[in-house]
């Protein structure tokens, strides 16, 4: 089976039997992504200000996760190509054959519409807009534009995850603000060091994919300083909620806590080059950037919950 994309309108129809289970159209949905993408909104919802019944913020949530796993089921289908080439990857349903590539790209159509289409009907035009968005920019602007084309693909490639929050802001609200654009910069600036990291112990197999990933084009010690560099942006940058008087005191001292756990953990990752423990410095920073994200979205919301009563 090939998955070339001059090949594409012989690979989106149905032409042998499916062996896909169900599974395998989880698997399409990212998961593990789309968690990170369900918390990270659910913070934007809980903070805006203003009153949303629970079942319809229950909905928005539910039309949120399912436009996530809608964009991991179409980069799957465009990306079959180089995932059957990558260790990490070639597991996944299309490129080890268990589903069509039609099958793919059916369903992450007909989730992408079924989302925003919701969202509409649950919210409002704005949310449903922005989720559309978000939809598109992973696709078509980080899939099958950015990702093969420049080494700065999850530099920029990274806005799509960050728009969670801001969709879940504008489903309350039915607008963007100083409050969710300082969430979203937090996740956009989060992802190259996140990113990169992971990038660095598996850069033979982006190398052998042919994707332009940073320590490919520009090597180890040049995607080691860029990790340093974001790194110092994110750390104040993430202290930022606290300034704007939207995070507390539990927020201020959890994001001064973490952020210099991760800026210790950047800085080894800078000066550990050689040996056994310079991918296990990568992975350190890549498990704990996890971490980080999660408990300075949870303070927020924790904080929120309390504020409220609840």
């Amino acid at each position: 089976m090939s998955f070339a994309h001059d090949q594409l309108p012989l690979a989106t129809g149905f032409e042998e039997p499916s062996r896909a289970e169900v599974r395998d159209f989880v698997t399409l949905l990212k998961p593990r992504v789309m968690s990170l993408v369900v918390f990270t909104a659910l913070v934007g919802i809980v903070l805006a200000p203003g009153d949303l019944h629970p079942a319809l913020a229950a909905i928005s949530l539910f039309c949120i996760a399912i436009g996530a796993g809608a964009s991991g089921a179409l980069n799957m289908w465009w990306d079959a190509d180089i995932d059957a080439v990558m260790t990490r990857t070639r597991g996944r349903p299309v490129p080890a054959g268990r589903m069509q590539p039609g099958e793919a790209l059916a369903f992450g159509l007909f989730l992408s519409g079924f989302s925003v289409g919701t969202l509409y009907l649950a919210a409002n035009w704005q949310a449903a807009a922005l989720l559309a968005f978000t939809i598109f920019f992973y696709v078509v602007i980080y899939s099958m534009w950015l990702k093969r084309s420049t080494a700065q693909n999850i530099v920029i490639g990274g806005a799509a995850g960050a728009f969670p929050p801001m969709v879940g802001w504008a489903v309350v609200t039915g607008s963007v603000s100083i409050e969710s654009i300082t969430l979203f910069l937090i996740i956009f600036f989060w992802t190259p060091p996140h990113f990169w990291a992971l990038a660095l112990v598996k850069s033979d197999d982006y190398a052998k994919a042919g994707v332009p990933m940073l320590p490919v084009v520009a090597g180890p010690d040049e995607t080691r300083r860029q990790i340093l560099i974001y790194s110092l942006i994110l750390v104040p940058l993430g202290l930022a909620p606290f300034f704007l008087g939207f995070g507390g005191l539990v927020y201020g001292a959890a994001a001064l806590l973490m952020g210099a756990m991760f800026l210790i953990l950047a800085v080894r990752v800078f000066r550990v080059r050689e040996g056994k423990d310079a991918p296990k410095a990568a992975k350190e920073l890549f498990a704990f950037s996890i971490l980080y994200l999660f408990v300075l979205f949870a303070a927020l919301l924790g904080e929120a919950l309390f504020a409220a009563g609840v």
